[in-house]
């Protein structure tokens, strides 16, 4: 069973968010809400924690293509290969707010992403994400719960996301209603940005 926890997105609760970290640190799987849709995630230094969450998404771990949630981005040189002064002002515009960069991924890579060409970069707009990632310390690897219900593709509804993962996860975050649409997805590995999915964010920024 797993545990479910209300965070309110106006003031998340420091205490609170203590006791995530927690459950994240001992490679615990936890859903969370982001800017679009609540996603899955674990701490990124925890190769069990991935393996789990790929073992329940039906994936090989070497296969997975997850975005990483950064709280702002500083962190970015960490796992992201030099950027040009271009791309840099579309981060800027564009974050914190509903997007994944595609960006080349560096040799700092932990382990379980070594072989990755590319890293998935999100910094979501929602406090409780970022308090959870500055309190971490370190990225947070997420992918997004899709409903297994073909009309709904995502689940809004903390309670029923709860109903339905508790079972698979440690801990459920009740920050309110999510929304149903997911990050625009924005390759930028490459010389001319692609469009890979047209989600919630605006193409304005490019």
């Amino acid at each position: 069973m797993s545990e479910y926890i209300k965070i309110y997105e106006e003031n998340p609760n420091p205490k609170e968010i203590k006791r995530v970290v927690e459950v994240l640190r001992k490679g615990g799987l936890v859903i969370y809400p982001t800017d679009t849709v609540y996603g899955l995630g674990c701490d990124i230094t925890k190769t069990r924690a991935l393996e789990k969450i790929a073992r329940i998404k039906g994936i090989k771990l070497a296969k997975a293509n997850w975005s990483f949630i950064c709280a702002d981005l500083s962190n970015l040189s960490d796992y992201v290969r030099q950027i040009d002064t271009a791309t840099f002002k579309i981060l800027k515009r564009a974050l914190p707010g509903p997007y994944t960069f595609i960006l080349p991924g560096n040799n700092s890579l932990p382990k379980s992403f070594k072989k990755k060409k590319t890293v998935g970069i999100r910094v979501p707009d929602n406090s409780i994400t970022k308090a959870l990632v500055e309190e971490l310390g370190n990225p947070i690897v997420s992918t997004s719960i899709h409903d297994a219900d073909e009309l709904l593709e995502y689940t809004t509804d903390p309670e029923l996301i709860f109903e339905k993962w508790n079972n698979l996860v440690d801990m459920v975050i009740d920050g309110g209603y999510g929304d149903n649409v997911a990050s625009t997805v924005i390759d930028l590995s490459q010389d001319e940005p692609q469009v890979l999915r047209e989600g919630k964010g605006s193409l304005d920024v490019l």
